[in-house]
């Protein structure tokens, strides 16, 4: 396959800001607009626009799609495809070499790295998403103030997440590769202790049988 390249990374990080920074500013262009949480901290989108047209409607649900249904399958999509090319090229390479022993710790690694992100995405902003289409198509101030603050403080959070989860997977995973490196090091030394105690034994029996001769 096509290795990821630096440049790769930068434009695909590129497309990113550049989409996101397009949802933020549509508001800014008269789609849509902002306005402060109920609990009166911090700005969130005017959700109650969708009661109020048919365009407020049709641009909350665009971003709904668009900001959350359709990350979502991309990360989901994503991950799958990984571990599903990592297990067959791991497949491939013992078909070749049946000394790799800990391909199976790379791909449990990633398995957890995808479903603790997945998780992680749906956690963070499905509450957020629920409560944001009740106050957009259920009754105007339906939604209890208490109710809409947990959900957005797990949203405000989310951009946390990734970096924690990435960096409990390393830390589980050095130490699994330390461990199998002191392992395979005392397997080594095993080997060279018994080796040199049977040379060793070799040459005292040489010797006596050369004493014999003599």
């Amino acid at each position: 396959g096509t290795w990821l390249k630096r440049h790769h990374a930068f434009i695909c990080l590129a497309i990113i800001w550049a989409y996101a920074t397009f949802w933020a500013t549509v508001p800014f262009a008269g789609v849509g607009s902002y306005a402060p949480e109920p609990f009166g901290t911090s700005c969130t989108l005017d959700w109650w626009l969708a009661q109020a047209s048919v365009a407020g409607q049709a641009f909350i649900l665009s971003i709904l799609f668009f900001c959350l249904l359709f990350p979502t399958a991309v990360i989901v999509f994503s991950y799958v495809k990984i571990i599903l090319k990592v297990k067959s090229s791991t497949k491939e390479v013992a078909h070749y070499d049946t000394r790799i022993q800990n391909s199976h710790i790379l791909e449990m690694k990633l398995t957890k790295v995808a479903m603790l992100i997945c998780a992680g995405f749906l956690i963070a902003w499905i509450p957020y998403a629920v409560v944001s289409v009740w106050s957009a198509f259920g009754q105007p101030d339906s939604v209890p103030i208490q109710f809409s603050v947990v959900p957005t403080l797990l949203a405000k959070s989310a951009a946390m997440y990734n970096p924690i989860i990435y960096q409990v997977i390393d830390c589980k995973f050095a130490c699994c590769r330390s461990g199998g490196l002191k392992t395979l090091q005392k397997k080594s030394s095993l080997k060279k202790s018994r080796m040199y105690t049977i040379s060793a034994h070799r040459d005292s029996t040489a010797m006596n049988e050369t004493q014999l001769e003599v």
